[in-house]
């Protein structure tokens, strides 16, 4: 349950003006009425830079204007903070403690104030616990723990999404941050990313007040191209067609252009990454062709979707060839010609007598394992 309690009547005696008037409650106008407040966050955990007071409208003609008076402590002198002609207030910087507002007739007469609103930041909401990412192409996933809207849903307004820059090889998160959108739901897809350059993500969770909490645990991941539903033959029923290559660097420049990717040719051992063969029983196998590819079985049972294989692993790769089995997951460690490794991941979804269907992704970042969910 929301903490209204909060909200409390104002004193009205204790009101001082830095401008001629005849004091609130002298006036022939009815007190304003629904005073509420909004602050513009300054940042995740950092104090507000702005508060948005606003009351019900007065269609009165003999109402003049509205005063709004504050005080930086609930002991402090009543200041007038400013006067308006229209039913809201914003002060800029960082909020005083509470508010109230008074309606000014033609006459120059205040009316009693309005209920008094403290900006509480103990309104703030938890961090969310956990973060969770998956690598897209050209689009990163992400999804995390509700703990700040089960904590309050009444207080609950929306989550941001955050993001930089990220360093794979210092381990370390770029200094400027930039929105990346807003969401009510627990989950967010950061779309219109670069294949191949690394980023870092954290969510904040925002109060219908405005304040916003501290982010959750920051994660760093990486998009990546992939494709679905690729078909490779046998080489020994179709060879033009049996070899497999994730990025072959057909302009010489280094640099990762779509028409380079996941080529099916022929069953040439200085091109291919892979090569699809069959052994006299009919099996198909994924055999490693080009010097220095290897690969390895993707944990030790079928996978449900391209998405589940996460990171590269470790070690456990080999050059001898693996049995493509529907449903399986494999993962291919080959050489960049820049001394630095890179990674694929290949889930079969049919094996028939004479071809396979697949679908693969690659990470184009150099050296970088994440093929699907960060760490």
């Amino acid at each position: 349950m929301r903490r209204w309690s909060l909200v409390l009547p104002a004193v009205l005696l204790a009101a001082c003006s830095t401008v001629e008037s005849n004091g609130p409650g002298g006036g022939v106008l009815p007190a304003p009425s629904g005073l509420s407040y909004q602050v513009t966050s300054g940042g995740p955990g950092s104090a507000p830079v702005a508060t948005l007071l606003r009351w019900n409208d007065n269609t009165d003609p003999r109402l003049a204007s509205w005063n709004v008076y504050s005080r930086a402590t609930t002991s402090g002198a009543w200041k007038l903070r400013g006067t308006t002609t229209s039913p809201s207030f914003s002060d800029a910087g960082v909020p005083e403690l509470q508010y109230y507002v008074t309606a000014v007739d033609n006459g120059g007469f205040e009316s009693p104030g309005s209920a008094v609103v403290t900006v509480d930041e103990r309104l703030q909401l938890p961090a969310p616990a956990a973060l969770t990412t998956t690598s897209l192409d050209g689009a990163i996933a992400l999804s995390w723990s509700d703990n700040p809207f089960q904590s309050d849903p009444q207080g609950f307004k929306a989550y941001h999404v955050y993001s930089t820059t990220y360093d794979l090889d210092r381990d370390q998160c770029g200094a400027t941050w930039a929105l990346e959108g807003t969401t009510v739901a627990p989950e967010f897809v950061a779309g219109a990313l670069v294949n191949g350059q690394p980023r870092c993500f954290g969510v904040s969770a925002v109060s219908i007040e405005g304040f916003e909490s501290l982010w959750s645990p920051v994660r760093d991941d990486t998009p990546r191209p992939d494709a679905r539903n690729v078909v490779v033959y046998a080489a020994q029923a179709q060879a033009a067609q049996s070899g497999f290559r994730f990025w072959r660097d057909l302009n010489g420049d280094g640099q990762v252009q779509p028409a380079e990717l996941g080529l099916v040719g022929a069953n040439d051992a200085n091109v291919a990454d892979f090569v699809v063969t069959r052994d006299g029983a009919g099996n198909l196998f994924l055999a490693p062709a080009r010097t220095g590819t290897q690969v390895r079985v993707y944990g030790t049972a079928p996978v449900p979707d391209l998405t589940s294989i996460d990171v590269a692993p470790v070690g456990g790769y080999s050059t001898l060839a693996a049995q493509a089995l529907p449903g399986w997951g494999y993962v291919f460690q080959m050489p960049g010609g820049d001394g630095f490794l890179r990674y694929g991941a290949v889930r079969v979804t049919h094996v028939g007598r004479d071809f396979l269907i697949l679908d693969w992704s690659y990470q184009t970042d150099p050296g970088n394992p994440q093929l699907i969910v960060a760490r």
